[in-house]
């Protein structure tokens, strides 16, 4: 090769890879190695297309300041995946980014709903508060849906997949909410449950004791009301079932007084654990007590009268595991786990029409407490007789159920009337948790969010949506430091570890380096034959 040829091949590389730049933008893959394909889109992501008629567009607008950009990889990572939904759309789905700052001066960002967010920024040593924005709009025909704060690509699919289905489809995503215990307020004690269903796309409608529930509703959830929910209060909820609406039980059959001394009794029930376990699922007034115990923090006073913090484990509160779940439910697939505080035990008997399947159970070596309760973490906490083993914690039922109502006497209120039965039962599903303080401000004691990602996926799966379920079951996220529980399988993974890593791998190590100088050896006496 001459020095012209060496110098034309040269340009046209230079001009390959500038070419290459340009088109970049357009042309590219990636390439996902991770076990479950979290950072590739789900079948259902790519296939939104195929709901776009042709010549309409969908709009993704990514509105992410170049200073947040610059400083953090997580909006790259952002911008890669929102490509990625254009790419698979075949110009179905259009996608800009844009930083306000820069954009045009008519840019309202406060109408388009997006929440600017302080950063501390240091710059030739001087540090200083930046204000910045990260959100995104998803824009068809004259509807728009906004996450006004994205900084992760932990549920991102999702919160982006089922708005661009809701906008395509022209529906909202609603689910009613009956708060049953009258002690308990929506806006306070189950404010992590209300922020995650906002951030989820899900409008929560609440319903008061009694009140009509509209059969159009997609799911429900009943948070309590075994001392409160009267006859006329169930039987709204028993015609909602009967027309085919599907239902979130979180119940207990055992009162713990959690903002005073934790007393506990049994739940006088006025109907709505009898009407359950009608329907096939038996709350016990008991309480389930495990193992895979929490830990509690409390002040209390010492003997000379000042206070101390004591840290102990609590086996009212504990851990749900992953490999108690049912791993071939669409609900709990992937199971990351579960946080419970004071669970009963549930007891199937699904009547005929009715399947039941197990979504969790307690470990092997929890236990219960009935008749007599002990919950001061003071106390030991003795295992009565007869008693070890796993219990059912979570039941799924689905099928035609019976009405609790059916052959009787409506329920009556003066000037009011309750409308009639239907002829006959539409299919439904329901869930039976046995615990209500799962989803209230108790689960930031334990840092359980993954409450809350349950609630969201049982939704979904209430909603026949297990395609939605299947892309929040990809999303990442760390598993449980306390996923051993039980003494002897402790000290087995424990013996283990240490043979693993202070007897066999010296040895190894060991007989590797023997072997190299034996082998060195005798090739140098071949060498000097």
């Amino acid at each position: 090769m001459n020095k012209r040829q060496a110098a034309t091949l040269c340009v046209l590389s230079i001009a390959v890879l500038v070419l290459g730049f340009l088109v970049s933008r357009r042309l590219w893959v990636r390439l996902d190695l991770t076990r479950d394909r979290s950072h590739t889109l789900s079948a259902a992501s790519r296939n939104l297309r195929d709901e776009i008629p042709p010549g309409d567009q969908l709009r993704i607008t990514y509105y992410v300041s170049d200073r947040l950009a610059s400083m953090f990889p997580i909006p790259a990572e952002i911008e890669d995946l929102l490509r990625e939904y254009a790419s698979w759309s075949g110009g179905s789905i259009r996608f800009d980014r844009q930083d306000p700052a820069k954009a045009n001066e008519g840019l309202d960002t406060e109408r388009l709903g997006l929440i600017p967010q302080q950063i501390q920024t240091v710059e030739q040593d001087q540090a200083s508060v930046a204000t910045v924005y990260t959100g995104i709009v998803i824009e068809y025909l004259d509807q728009a849906d906004v996450l006004p704060v994205v900084f992760s690509l932990d549920t991102l699919e999702y919160d982006i997949t089922s708005r661009i289905r809701s906008l395509l489809r022209g529906t909202e995503r609603r689910i009613g909410v009956l708060v049953g215990d009258s002690y308990r307020q929506w806006n306070t004690h189950y404010q992590p449950l209300a922020q995650v269903l906002s951030q989820s796309g899900y409008r929560a409608r609440l319903i008061g004791a009694g009140e009509e529930i509209p059969p159009a509703l997609p799911a429900l959830l009943v948070l309590g009301g075994v001392e409160d929910l009267d006859q006329w209060s169930l039987y709204r909820i028993d015609h909602y079932i009967q027309g085919g609406g599907k239902v979130l039980f979180a119940l207990e059959a055992v009162f713990v007084d959690s903002e005073g001394n934790l007393d506990a009794r049994v739940m006088e029930d006025k109907g709505l654990l009898a009407m359950v376990s009608f329907y096939g699922a038996t709350v016990q007034p008991e309480l389930t007590l495990d193992q895979s115990a929490r830990t509690l923090q409390y002040q209390m006073q010492a003997p000379n009268g000042s206070l101390q913090f004591r840290i102990v484990r609590y086996p009212h509160w504990f851990g749900v595991l992953r490999e108690n779940a049912a791993a071939s439910h669409p609900l709990t697939a992937n199971f990351p786990g579960l946080d419970l505080y004071w669970p009963s035990h549930i007891s199937q008997n699904p009547p005929q029409g009715v399947d039941a399947e197990i979504l969790f159970t307690s470990t092997p070596e929890s236990w219960v407490q009935k008749d007599r309760f002990v919950t001061n973490p003071e106390l030991g906490f003795q295992v009565e007789e007869g008693t070890e083993g796993r219990h059912i914690l979570g039941l799924s039922l689905s099928g035609t159920f019976p009405s609790w109502f059916r052959g009787t006497a409506k329920p009556e209120r003066e000037g009011e009337e309750l409308p009639d039965l239907p002829a006959a039962a539409v299919p439904s599903r329901i869930i039976v948790v046995s615990d209500t303080d799962m989803i209230t401000g108790l689960l930031n004691y334990t840092q359980a969010d993954y409450n809350l990602e349950f609630m969201i996926k049982a939704l979904d799966w209430l909603g026949n949506d297990d395609e939605l379920i299947a892309i929040r079951s990809r999303s990442g996220g760390t598993g449980r430091l306390d996923a051993i529980t039980g003494p002897a399988r402790k000290l087995s993974v424990m013996g283990f570890a240490q043979g693993l890593n202070v007897v066999f791998l010296p040895l190894a190590l060991i007989g590797a380096g023997l072997f190299f100088a034996w082998n060195r050896g005798k090739k140098q006496n071949r060498g000097r034959s």
